[in-house]
């Protein structure tokens, strides 16, 4: 028999599992090759084609700057005003020269990945995006984006990837003494907090991809019922339903969507807290169907804390969790250093700052931003994900080394699984 838990608003999960549709833009700063001698911006109003920056004579148009902008202020650029327009405009052109600048390097050390390797990855970022390729279509036209761009754009990022990727090898792995220093200088980060650890299998009724069994409603209440025929079996095997039926990106991680504190589930969503915290849905237990955002989610209790835990460096996977962040922290540095350094050598002009400081009184000529689907939904505000040292050192790498947030040592989640 199916265990039950009568609850409401389990979006807090599906945060924690729906795929962001910003894979279409991943390193969305698209440099397209311009041909001939570079054109700088003039004082009047800037055409798309015009030069806003050159890197070493390469040209970065403004038409990759709007582009940009669009992307970040996700389709509410028409929206700003001509001071933050033109702040806009300033800022995501830094990053473009960077990333500019960067894959320069990385062509020079001939980490530029082959046409079959860019194939490969967006045949990847297809298939991972959930979508038609209708619907795949339909969200990079939105972005101004055509599939050529889209491979300029992995391109580059590949590259970049590559070359932060030799940059940082030369990290060695942190000594056992400044691990322990660590440990005992952070005691808040390794208690394991009070809370669930929860498996799903998704039922999507969309028709969210090739392969994708379930078009519709009626697709999907027939393959639901199929799943819950099964899950009714004596012998029936979680982990094999989630390969078998599950159409979330959670199903590559053997359908885990995470592990919450029981503090993380009441401050936002306190049924589900109640009915996963209650000792009478037993651990192992499923749920019945919960229809969240359009899908059908079937949950299963992993694992249940029922008191905070002190962990120590020999608790399953701590120590190797604080090695990694401690290389990462190290690595984020050094890649930051060189992004540093790379742009001090690089010739670089950029005419849109000098029309700025030329002209302080136009607003570097702030026209409009580019109209047309300024309200479409792009999903695409990938706003720092083109080749800023940050963004492609690694894309786990989430600590700060100022503050010393180690978030895989955190033993609210990480040293659970």
């Amino acid at each position: 028999m199916i265990d039950t838990v009568n609850f409401e608003g389990v979006k807090a999960i599906v945060r924690n599992t729906k795929f962001n549709l910003a894979a279409i833009a991943l390193f969305a700063f698209v440099a397209l090759a311009l041909t001939g001698c570079p054109k700088p911006v003039d004082t009047g109003r800037p055409g798309d084609n015009e030069t806003a920056a050159t890197v070493n004579g390469k040209a970065i148009t403004m038409q990759e700057v709007d582009r940009a902008v669009k992307q970040q202020a996700q389709g509410q650029e028409s929206k700003l005003s001509p001071l933050e327009l033109a702040a806009a405009r300033l800022q995501v052109l830094e990053q473009l020269i960077q990333q500019e600048v960067l894959f320069q390097k990385a062509e020079k050390e001939a980490k530029v990945p082959t046409e079959e390797e860019i194939t490969a990855e967006l045949n990847k970022r297809k298939t991972e995006s959930g979508l038609s390729v209708e619907k795949f279509q339909e969200q990079m036209t939105l972005a101004g984006m055509d599939e050529k761009a889209l491979r300029d754009n992995i391109k580059k990022g590949l590259a970049i990837n590559n070359l932060v990727e030799k940059i940082t090898s030369r990290i060695e792995p942190p000594k056992d003494a400044e691990i322990e220093a660590f440990y005992k200088g952070n005691p808040e980060l390794f208690i394991r907090k009070r809370g669930v650890r929860l498996a799903a299998i998704v039922v999507d009724p969309t028709n969210s991809g090739e392969g994708d069994k379930t078009t519709d409603e009626n697709s999907a209440q027939l393959r639901l019922k199929e799943l819950l025929g099964k899950l009714q079996q004596p012998a029936s095997d979680f982990q094999a339903l989630v390969n078998e039926y599950s159409e979330d990106k959670s199903k590559f991680q053997g359908g885990e969507v995470g592990y919450f504190s029981e503090e993380q589930l009441k401050q936002s969503y306190p049924q589900l807290a109640g009915g996963f915290m209650n000792p009478q849905f037993a651990v192992g237990g499923i749920t019945n169907p919960v229809p969240i955002e359009g899908k059908v989610f079937v949950f299963k209790l992993m694992e249940r804390i029922e008191k905070d835990e002190n962990l120590t460096l020999e608790s399953p996977k701590v120590r190797e969790q604080v090695t990694k962040s401690l290389i990462d922290n190290r690595k984020q540095l050094l890649s930051q250093s060189y992004a540093a350094q790379a742009m001090n050598e690089a010739k670089i002009e950029n005419f849109l700052a000098k029309k700025v400081v030329d002209n302080p009184n136009e607003l570097s000529g702030a026209r409009p931003a580019p109209t047309g689907n300024e309200n479409a939904n792009t999903n695409t505000a990938a706003t720092n994900t083109n080749a800023n040292a940050n963004a492609n050192t690694n894309a786990n790498i989430n600590v700060k080394a100022d503050n010393k947030a180690v978030n895989t040592a955190n033993a609210n989640t990480k040293a659970n699984k």
